[in-house]
C-alpha cells in the first residue's frame, strides 16, 4: 500500500471505512513522519504520542460495527490558538509556556466527536500576530518547499504540517489571512469561513471582530469535509450565526465536474496592486483556465480596499490592546518572580513573557483607544471598515465570486523582513479585506512562479454564508489545473527524507 502520509484525507477515510487500514495504523504513520522531518520543520508545538490510544478505540468502536462520521479514524493537526484539554495551549507564547485547558474548544471539541484524532498542536506567531510564524516563542516553522523560506503566518505551524505530509488536515485561524497567506506560500488548501459560520469559542483571542477559524488541507474536498465537522451555531460564541449550512463537501464534488464554471462571472479588483511578477503571472494563468472552462471575467472595482490595510492594523491593535489584558500574571499564565505590587510584577510579568510584536501592538492599539484619540484612529478605521463591506456589496451584485491572489508574493526567507514591520504586515494585503468585511475566502494552489518555482496561491471570495459556492469553484479549478500539471503540486525531498 502507498505512503499513509500521502493520502488525500477524503480516500484516507475511504479505506478507514472499508476496513482496509486501521485508523491506529494511519495515526502511527503521521507520527512517525513528524519525527522523521520535523526537526527540520518545526511546524509541532506539542506532538500528542497518546493518539494511538484514540485511534485504536475508533478502530474498536468501527469493529464492533458502528456506523462512525466520514473522517472518524483521520489524523488531525491543531493550531495552537485553539485550546485543548490533553495538550498544552500555548498560543506560541511563554507567557502561556505549558497552559493545560479544563475544557476543549468548541471546533475540537466537535472534530473528536465527529472521530478525528489529534496528533499535536502546531506552531504559529505569537497570539496569532505575523505573518511569518517567526514570531513564535519557540522558534520558526519553516517552509517545507524551502526550508530557508517562511511557511507564512500566523499559521505557518498547520499549513507547513499538511504540505510536509506530517497531518491530512489541520485547524487554523484566521484574523486577516493567517490560514489563507500560509496556503499561498505551502502549496495547500486554506479557507477563512463567513465570520460567525464556525465557533471561535475557546480560540484565544486576538482580534474578536476578526478571528475566524478554518480549515487547512490538501485538497479542496479534504477542507470541505473538515469544514462540514467543525461549522454550525454554538450558544457558547455571542457571534456564532444561526444557520443551517449546506455540505461543503457536497459543494466541492459537485464543483469538481467543471459545469459550476459555465457562465460563472468572476470580478478581477480593479484597485488592487503590488503583487510580485511571479505571482501575478500564475494568477494571471489560472484565470485564462477559468475563461477557457466558461467563466466570464469582468472588473470591479472596489476603491477603499486600498485603505483595508491601514484600517486594519488599527482595529486589530486596538481589540488585541483589549484581549490580551487577561494576561496580568494574576488569573492564570506565567508569573515573574519579583517582589513589589501587583503593578510591578503585573509590568515584570508582561515584559519576561510577550514577545515584541505583540508589545509593538498593544502599544499600538492602546494608543488607539486612548482618550482624545479613539475618534481619530480607531472611529475612522471602523467607517473604512463601513466603506470596504459597502465595495464588496457593490462588486457582488454584478459577479458571483472574486478572484485575487493570495499574497504579493512567493515565501520570502526567514529573516528577511523581521526588522520591517511595514513589510511584513503588506503580506495581508490581498487578505484582509475578506475579515473587515466577514466574507469567506479560499486559497487554493494556482502553481510555482516561473522566478523562483515555489508555490502561488489564488484566492476566491464569495458573500457572506455563500461559502459553499467557494468550495465549488475552487474545486473545478483544482481539478482543471491538476490535470494540467499531471497531479498535485508536491515540494521537494525534505532534509533527505523522500516523499
Amino acid at each position: 500500500m502507498s505512503d499513509l502520509t500521502r493520502l488525500p484525507a477524503a480516500e484516507l477515510a475511504t479505506l478507514l471505512a472499508d476496513g482496509e487500514v486501521s485508523s491506529v495504523e494511519a495515526t502511527r504513520a503521521h507520527l512517525d513522519r513528524i519525527r522523521a522531518v520535523d526537526g527540520a520543520v518545526n511546524a509541532f508545538l506539542h506532538v500528542n504520542e497518546a493518539a494511538t490510544d484514540r485511534a485504536a478505540a475508533i478502530d474498536a468502536r468501527r469493529a464492533a460495527g458502528e456506523s462512525l462520521p466520514e473522517l472518524a479514524g483521520v489524523p488531525l493537526a491543531v493550531k495552537d490558538v485553539l485550546v485543548t484539554t490533553d495538550m498544552p495551549s500555548t498560543s506560541g507564547s511563554r507567557i502561556l509556556e505549558g497552559y493545560m485547558s479544563p475544557y476543549d474548544a468548541t471546533v475540537v471539541a466537535k472534530a473528536r466527536a465527529a472521530g478525528l484524532v489529534p496528533i499535536g498542536k502546531t506552531n504559529m506567531d505569537e497570539f496569532a500576530m505575523g505573518s511569518s510564524t517567526e514570531h513564535s516563542a519557540y522558534g520558526p516553522t519553516r517552509n517545507p518547499w524551502d526550508l530557508e523560506r517562511i511557511p507564512g503566518g500566523s499559521g505557518g505551524g498547520s499549513a507547513a504540517a499538511v504540505a510536509a505530509f506530517e497531518a491530512p488536515l489541520a485547524l487554523g485561524s484566521d484574523t486577516g489571512g493567517s490560514i489563507r497567506q500560509p496556503a499561498h506560500v505551502t502549496g495547500t488548501v486554506g479557507v477563512k469561513p463567513t465570520y460567525g459560520g464556525v465557533s471561535r469559542y475557546g480560540a484565544i483571542a486576538l482580534a474578536s471582530s476578526l478571528d475566524q477559524i478554518g480549515p487547512v488541507s490538501r485538497t479542496v474536498l479534504d477542507a470541505g469535509l473538515l469544514h462540514d465537522v467543525i461549522a454550525g451555531h454554538d450558544p457558547h460564541d455571542a457571534t456564532s450565526l444561526r444557520h443551517e449550512w449546506p455540505s461543503f463537501a457536497e459543494a466541492a464534488r459537485e464543483g469538481s465536474t467543471g459545469e459550476v464554471l459555465k457562465g460563472l462571472k468572476v470580478g478581477l479588483v480593479k484597485e488592487l496592486h503590488g503583487f510580485s511578477q511571479g505571482v501575478d503571472e500564475s494568477f494571471r494563468s489560472a484565470v485564462a483556465t477559468l475563461e477557457a472552462a466558461g467563466a466570464e471575467v469582468v472588473e470591479v472595482s472596489a476603491p477603499h480596499f486600498e485603505y483595508a490595510t491601514a484600517a486594519y492594523y488599527l482595529i486589530l491593535p486596538a481589540e488585541a490592546s483589549s484581549n490580551l489584558a487577561r494576561f496580568d500574571s494574576v488569573r492564570f499564565g506565567m508569573r515573574a518572580d519579583v517582589a513589589g505590587t501587583v503593578e510591578d510584577v503585573m509590568a515584570a510579568t508582561r515584559e519576561a513573557g510577550l514577545g515584541p510584536e505583540v508589545k509593538r501592538r498593544i502599544i499600538l492599539g492602546t494608543y488607539a483607544l486612548s482618550a482624545g484619540y479613539y475618534d481619530a484612529y480607531y472611529g475612522r478605521a471602523q467607517k473604512v471598515r463601513t466603506l470596504i463591506q459597502r465595495d464588496f456589496e457593490r462588486a457582488f451584485a454584478d459577479v458571483d465570486v472574486i478572484a485575487t491572489p493570495s499574497a504579493p508574493t512567493t515565501a520570502f526567507k526567514l529573516g528577511e523582513k523581521l526588522d520591517d514591520p511595514l513589510a511584513m504586515y503588506a503580506n495581508d494585503l490581498a487578505t484582509i479585506p475578506a475579515n473587515l468585511a466577514g466574507v469567506p475566502g479560499i486559497s487554493i494552489p494556482s502553481g510555482l512562479a516561473a522566478d523562483d518555482g515555489l508555490p502561488v496561491g489564488i484566492q476566491f471570495l464569495a458573500p457572506a454564508q455563500e461559502d459553499a459556492r467557494l468550495y465549488r469553484v475552487g474545486a473545478a479549478l483544482e481539478a482543471l489545473l491538476i490535470d494540467d500539471w499531471g497531479g498535485p503540486l508536491v515540494a521537494p525531498e525534505l532534509n533527505g527524507v523522500s516523499r
